[in-house]
């Protein structure tokens, strides 16, 4: 695969829109805000779930949630993916007949952006999981990674709010996906290895997200081996990542990160002391004023 096969478009008129305001000082703004529409998702005839999306990559977002959630098994054929995006619904259908009333019974509300929800039986299978032990991931990697995914276009820095997951392989990002909650381009992720049969035991996954349960918990069910976050963690995501020997690392940012979780797999080859330290604009904290374009509307 080519570096950024997939790259986020902020030029997307579907992705955000212009809205009028008043700043601090009461002066005439123009702010660029995402969009955040329902999409409904049926897995052939039956209903599933209502998610809060920007509106790209549909079917891989449905996919991937449908895998995250074990509705999909690995060797599963879909015969078709209907998406109508007047209705804002779609259909995955597949040749295995499925029922899951009594699963869809059981929701847990995550701690993740926009809702997330996953069912009850959500550490089905993880003891299961072996996830590579020759997989390495190198701290010069981490520095290119970090350089490379921050300073790409995106609609984060066109107009923050939200959250992007990148599938890399070594010092390359391949798969850069964006959306409101992290979960959400979490399984548009899932859903381009499902669709692509991209392998997973020599992947890293980056997120702009916390590294919570969820988190790991995805990462783990996809196959790989390393996950990096530019923010901090939680304790029961630490503590699972270290159950399913999953490398975790966070806080990585400019030359520094902090990792708490499958060590062995680190390999020291670049001098920290020769990285640059992250520019202010690049920060994640917030993009041009969080997206505001100041403008003096009086002035014209």
């Amino acid at each position: 695969m080519r570096e950024f096969e997939i790259l986020p478009d902020p030029d997307d008129p579907r992705l955000s829109e212009t809205v009028s305001g008043l700043d601090q000082d009461g002066k005439p703004i123009e702010a660029t805000v995402v969009t955040e529409r329902p999409l409904t998702l049926f897995l052939n005839s039956r209903e599933i779930v209502t998610m809060m999306t920007i509106g790209d990559h549909a079917d891989l977002l449905a996919v991937g949630y449908l895998l995250n959630q074990h509705m999909l098994k690995d060797d599963d054929e879909i015969t078709a993916i209907e998406y109508e995006e007047d209705i804002e619904t779609i259909v995955v259908r597949t040749a295995r007949e499925t029922n899951y009333e009594e699963k869809l019974k059981k929701k847990i509300r995550t701690s993740g952006c926009a809702q997330g929800t996953v069912f009850g039986d959500l550490m089905e299978n993880f003891d299961k999981v072996n996830l590579s032990k020759e997989a390495e991931i190198r701290t010069s990697w981490i520095y290119g990674l970090s350089r490379k995914i921050n300073t790409a276009p995106s609609l984060y820095l066109k107009a923050g709010a939200i959250h992007g997951c990148v599938l890399c392989a070594g010092d390359r990002p391949l798969v850069y996906m964006e959306d409101v909650g992290r979960h959400n381009a979490v399984d548009k992720i899932a859903g381009y290895m499902f669709m692509n049969k991209v392998p997973a035991d020599d992947k890293i996954f980056y997120t702009t997200g916390r590294l919570t349960s969820e988190m790991v918990i995805k990462t783990v069910h996809m196959g790989i081996p390393v996950l990096i976050s530019r923010s901090g963690f939680t304790a029961w995501g630490v503590d699972l990542a270290r159950k399913a020997n999953l490398t975790l690392i966070g806080r990585a940012k400019g030359k520094r990160f902090i990792a708490l979780a499958g060590t062995e797999r680190l390999i020291y080859d670049a001098d920290a002391k020769a990285v640059a330290e992250e520019d202010k604009r690049h920060g994640r904290k917030g993009s041009a004023e969080d997206g505001a374009r100041v403008n003096d509307l009086a002035d014209g």
